[in-house]
């Protein structure tokens, strides 16, 4: 080869242009042979084999013709029957005929009856054409299928019936005396059965079988029957010309009466041969229809379970949503469902479900309700195959609805199959709205095309952090993206139930400022005088807005922002305005009264006093008035705690206009509170200053920066282990590190970029450095090497964050982190136990270790993530407990009535230490409606940060706060002192939980005459006497003031009265009584000593355990905007939506340092902070 190619040498460079334009012309003379590719063999056959059979169109074309052969033949039939007269005579073509004789039973059987007919000549001649023609096809078509066994060609039912109907009449063109002969041309029925399944083969050749096997059976069983009877029909007809003579019409009868089992009897076939052919048609049907009724049935089951499809013409006349899931399970059905078909303007849709899954048994049920089975389609398929997602109509749907599979323990591969699939939706349907859920954030960027997406570990850290700070706010979001009407809990004996279940029905909602009547007179005036007024008058809560020209809503935009016309105002509301009547009374009482001159509320506009908003139907809130008395003037009396006559000045008024000297906030920026705190730490110690800034380094793609205190220089990953010391320090357990603030661990099982989201919040540029709380992440001991070196890098700018190996459920690890100097302890759900054999087990032991926990550290605050929402009924669960038993009597009676929210009363819900992930779905399902939603729950949670917006909060009513009395006073003074905007109440009650069982502490405390139990009690009675000159329901030390330990103490006088009635036989009973109470004291007692022994074991020192300290006899809930008359109780925790500190840093730098050194100690926020928080 390699001489050869040496050989050949190239052409000169000025000859290879002309060469590619003119060609070589020294091969112009050479011949050249043109060779022609076929597909197939160039053959007449292969020629006639591609028209006849492989071609569709003319495949079908052909038989189409057929089709029609056969049937004109059957008519022909037909015509035939009814020309024929048999008492002309009977006899063969040109030969003399005989006379027709009437049946009579004693004769025999005139066969020349049944072997000739009478045929007319041109009616023979069209019957011997299409003979011949359809025997060359015949013919023809054998030839061209022929495989090399001819035997197999021949005894086709089809072969055969072809011949008995073509070669007579073939044979009568060379024999004319046999034109007459009957000839069984009705069998033609079944060549044109056939003839019609290989058409409608051919016509969905190009489609996927499954889509017309349905409609390919229906119509092979229809012309079964149909073939039956006109066999049956044809047949009994001419044999009974031997007979009693029968028309086709009696005949036809006889075959309908006979094959649907009535029988009457009236019209039977005469003579043998008749009645053997009904015999064998009746053989025949029941043969043949039950195989055709067993493969109906087998694919109308096929189609029950794949769906069948959603019509082009329903799609193009009906809205429908899609829902696209990898497996359907009934919880996420219902709530999907529930929450979809909640708006009214939602009720006329479809919506068609898409899932590769079998339908679930229990789903299969539920759709089987009228309610749903005309509203809910279900369709078998993948949502990356275009045939599924046509049979879906996706390109005419209204939206698509993409859910992650959470029960999946490969969280990262169910993201996988969500991004898959809505690639796949956005392909095939690109003007198809498209609403995701995901589960990890580092996949969030994948499906950024998206119309909405919901990341579902970005939203379940972000409110774990805030449940920390802001206590119950995962209770708070959870109400508020769920569509309730208010009516939970109103019938329950409990006043706290009831305004927490009418609170609970409050929404977002959002109106053109111009369009409202809530909002249009506040045009041109200060947002915070428009929110004041408006809770004032309407009772609704404005929480943001929207600029026309700009798409970023804002959060308490601050009174510098002026409200306009074209505004979109975003508010808290029972019911949208839309769905609202006003009815104001009569203005004249008020001037009658005194009004006119001066009032707290005074302003540029007098507004009504009195309004009732009445939503449809029959809910309707009345608002109480919320102005001051005439006796207050202008201000509001404080009795002097000496006597003295000292007052102090009522609340200012909300100004139309914001003053910049005495509204704004101080700058977060410069914060003097923390240099004053600086100067006067311990001696000795050291300090380290911390900057404000944006994280240099975030572990995923499409986290939104958010300022926050960071450390001057990273810490060294060995500095971040909290319980290993390295050359940086030698601390190996919080103790030693002497945290001045109350640690927050987190309990997880992988170091995910979710915890990223948890970080953020509590690190966040609008919280004082003397707030931050240490953070420690506790990670499964096998997870701890997969702590990822870019994680690391991500959260070793922020301060005072560690991580250490351990898991809830080793006493060890919880003591080393430092458990007993935490207020929160935050379990996060884990993957590794989703894949439960039962699914609803999946909870099990995350609830068990923190059952443990909450009886080995009750003073805890333990907030927990679950999978299943049913499951929180079992956190800290009592059993026997009286009052449990009635609040799950009122989950079932809630979920009976149809709401959406029937685990809201359970008290750790409440009281918000536990939530499910799954309670944000309906987040999603929500957005569909109310586009604004994700973005507005991101800003609460602190997940966006959008510049000019507000953050949420919290503050804590202490004494000194209890003279503005009111709720409505104290949005009044929030708003004019530091234009923050108050969203709802976290309460909490002192409660006695009536129990039965015989180791409650308190009941043993009554009932003992041991002293150790009586001091304890007296202890816990003062204790709850502190609270009673400021708690309404607080627990007095007098029990006649409160019901509930009346009766308790009347139970135990009855009782101590009848033991001592009774024989003194009786004592032993009350022995073995105090011997067991004796008994569950010291289970407590052990509990106690197993923890300091192992702290004691661990070098740790035990003075900072309290056994006894807990919060099991106190009940706490979330009351959502409530009414403006709403009195304040002590410890009350109000919500509060704060302005953005930096939104005027640049414009008024002076004018904000002066106003932070006028402003009250009340008005100050890092004062308020200090104190508060």
């Amino acid at each position: 080869m390699t001489e050869l190619e040496s050989e050949v040498l190239p052409l000169p460079p000025r000859y290879r242009f002309r060469d590619l334009l003119l060609g070589d012309q020294t091969f112009q003379s050479d011949d050249r042979v043109q060779v022609e590719f076929y597909v197939n063999e160039n053959t007449f056959k292969e020629r006639l084999k591609l028209f006849f059979i492989k071609n569709q169109r003319s495949s079908l074309r052909i038989r189409l013709f057929n089709f029609s052969l056969k049937l004109l033949t059957c008519l022909l039939y037909i015509v035939r029957v009814l020309l024929d007269n048999p008492e002309e005579g009977i006899g063969c073509w040109e030969c003399e005929k005989q006379n027709y004789t009437l049946f009579n039973q004693s004769t025999k059987i005139n066969w020349s009856h049944i072997f000739w007919v009478d045929r007319k000549l041109p009616l023979w001649a069209v019957q011997v054409s299409i003979a011949l023609i359809s025997f060359l096809e015949t013919m023809l078509l054998i030839y061209l299928s022929y495989k090399g066994n001819i035997w197999e060609q021949i005894f086709r039912i089809s072969f055969i019936l072809e011949m008995i109907n073509t070669v007579p009449f073939i044979i009568t063109i060379f024999w004319p005396p046999l034109r007459n002969l009957f000839i069984p041309v009705f069998l033609n029925c079944w060549l044109a059965k056939y003839a019609l399944e290989n058409m409608i083969n051919d016509l969905h050749r190009a489609i996927q079988r499954t889509q017309s096997a349905m409609f390919n059976q229906v119509l092979i069983l229809i012309c079964t029957l149909l073939c039956l009877v006109f066999t049956g029909t044809c047949g009994i007809q001419h044999l009974e010309r031997a007979g009693e003579k029968l028309s086709l019409f009696k005949s036809f009868y006889f075959c309908i009466v006979t094959f649907s089992t009535v029988g009457y009897g009236d019209v039977t076939p005469k003579i043998w041969p008749s009645q053997l052919l009904v015999v064998i048609m009746i053989c025949v049907a029941l043969v043949v229809l039950p195989l055709q009724f067993e493969e109906l049935v087998y694919l109308w089951m096929e189609r029950q379970k794949s769906g069948g499809n959603y019509s082009r013409h329903r799609a193009q006349t009906e809205k429908h949503v899609v829902l696209c899931v990898s497996s359907l399970k009934i919880d996420l059905l219902m709530d999907f469902l529930n929450e979809f078909y909640a708006h009214p303007r939602l009720q006329d849709y479809y919506v068609v479900i898409l899932c590769p899954t079998e339908m679930d048994i229990q789903v299969r049920r539920v759709l089987q309700i009228p309610l749903w089975s005309q509203r809910v389609i279900y369709l078998q398929g993948s949502a990356l195959k275009d045939q599924d997602l046509m049979r879906a109509k996706m390109d005419n749907g209204e939206a698509c609805f993409i859910l992650s599979s959470r029960n999946e323990v490969d969280r990262t591969a169910a993201d996988h199959q969500t991004i898959l699939r809505a690639w796949a939706v956005k392909d095939f349907a690109p003007n198809c709205p498209l609403y995701v859920q995901i589960l990890k954030p580092e996949n969030k960027f994948h499906v950024k095309f998206a119309d909405h997406v919901v990341c579902e570990e970005e939203c379940k850290y972000a409110m774990l952090a805030l449940n920390c700070v802001c206590p119950a706010t995962s209770t708070l979001i959870t109400l508020l993206v769920h569509t309730s009407r208010g009516q939970e809990g109103q019938e329950s004996p409990e006043q706290w139930q009831r305004m927490y279940g009418r609170c609970s029905g409050n929404e977002v909602y959002h109106i053109r400022m111009g369009d409202s009547k809530f909002f249009m007179e506040y045009e041109g005036k200060s947002f915070t005088y428009a929110a004041f007024h408006a809770h004032k008058k309407y009772g609704v809560c404005l929480i943001g807005i929207r600029r026309e020209e700009n798409k970023s809503i804002l959060l308490n935009p601050g009174p510098r922002h002026i409200m306009a016309a074209s505004d979109t105002c975003f508010y808290i509301n029972i019911t949208k305005e839309e769905n609202s009547a006003f009815i104001f009374k009569q203005e004249e009482k008020q001037k009658k009264k005194g009004f006119a001159g001066r009032g707290t509320y005074d302003g540029p506009s007098r507004l009504p006093v009195h309004s009732i908003i009445a939503s449809m139907g029959t809910v309707a809130m009345d608002l109480q008035n919320t102005e001051c008395r005439p006796t207050n003037s202008s201000k509001l009396a404080l009795p002097a705690e000496n006597g003295s006559g000292n007052r102090r000045p009522s609340i200012a008024p909300v100004l139309e206009l914001a003053d910049t000297s005495s509204l704004l906030p101080c700058d977060l920026l410069s914060d003097q509170s923390e240099d004053e705190m600086t100067q006067s730490d311990e001696e000795g110690s050291a300090v380290v200053e911390y900057v404000k800034g944006y994280p240099p380094n975030s572990p995923y793609i499409g986290s939104s920066p958010t300022l926050c205190h960071l450390l001057p220089e990273k810490a060294p990953f060995c500095c971040l282990r909290l319980d290993k010391g390295c050359k940086h320090n030698s601390f190996e357990d919080a103790k030693a590190y002497g945290f001045k603030n109350k640690l927050i661990i987190v309990s997880a099982e992988t170091a995910g970029n979710g915890l990223y989201n948890f970080i953020v919040p509590l690190r966040a540029y609008y919280r004082s450095r003397k707030e931050l709380n240490p953070i420690v992440l506790l990670l499964d001991n096998k997870q701890v090497l997969l702590c990822k070196h870019h994680f690391l890098e991500a959260i070793c700018c922020f301060p005072m964050v560690y991580y250490m190996e351990g898991t809830i459920d080793n006493l060890d690890s919880l003591l080393q982190c430092g458990i007993i100097y935490a207020d929160n302890l935050v379990v996060v759900d884990k993957e590794s136990t989703m894949s439960a054999e039962e699914d609803y087990m999946a909870d099990a032991k995350t609830i068990v270790n923190v059952q443990t926990m909450f009886r080995l550290f009750p003073s805890l605050s333990i907030i927990t993530e679950l999978t299943h929402p049913s499951n929180m009924r079992f956190m800290q669960f009592r059993a026997k407990d009286s009052y449990s038993l009635a609040l799950s009597k009122l989950e079932k009676k809630e979920r009976e009535n149809g709401s959406n929210l029937a685990f809201m009363f359970r008290l750790p819900f409440a009281a918000g230490r536990v939530f499910s992930i799954s309670m944000l779905d309906t987040l999603l399902y929500q957005s569909f409606v109310k586009d604004y939603m994700i973005t507005i729950t991101r800003l609460l949670l602190g997940l966006d940060t959008t510049p000019g917006s507000g953050y949420l909060c919290a503050m804590k009513i202490t004494e000194d706060d209890l003279w503005i009395r009111t709720y409505g006073r104290l949005f009044q003074k929030l708003c004019s002192s530091s234009a923050e905007i108050p969203i709802g109440i976290y309460r909490t009650e002192s409660h006695m939980f009536a129990t039965s069982e015989p180791h409650d502490i308190r009941a043993q405390s009554q009932i003992s005459i041991n002293v150790e139990d009586c001091e304890d009690t007296k202890d816990v009675k003062e204790h709850w006497g502190i609270k009673t000159g400021h708690h309404r329901n607080s627990c007095s030390s007098d029990q006649s003031e409160h019901p509930l330990l009346r009766r308790k103490s009347m139970q135990w006088a009855r009782r101590l009265s009848r033991k001592g009635n009774k024989h003194s036989g009786k004592t032993a009973e009350w022995i073995s009584q105090q011997r067991l109470s004796l008994y569950r004291r010291s289970e407590r007692q052990e509990l106690s000593e197993l923890v300091k022994n192992r702290m004691k074991h661990l070098g740790l020192p035990t003075t900072g355990y309290d056994e006894m300290n807990d919060h099991q006899n106190t009940l706490s809930y979330v009351l959502i905007n409530p009414p403006p008359d709403t009195r304040l109780e002590l410890n009350d925790i109000v919500y509060l939506i704060r302005s953005d500190p930096l939104a005027h840093v640049a414009n008024d730098g002076h004018s904000r340092k002066s106003s932070c050194s006028n402003k009250l100690g009340p008005c100050n926020p890092e004062t308020r902070d200090e104190t508060q928080l």
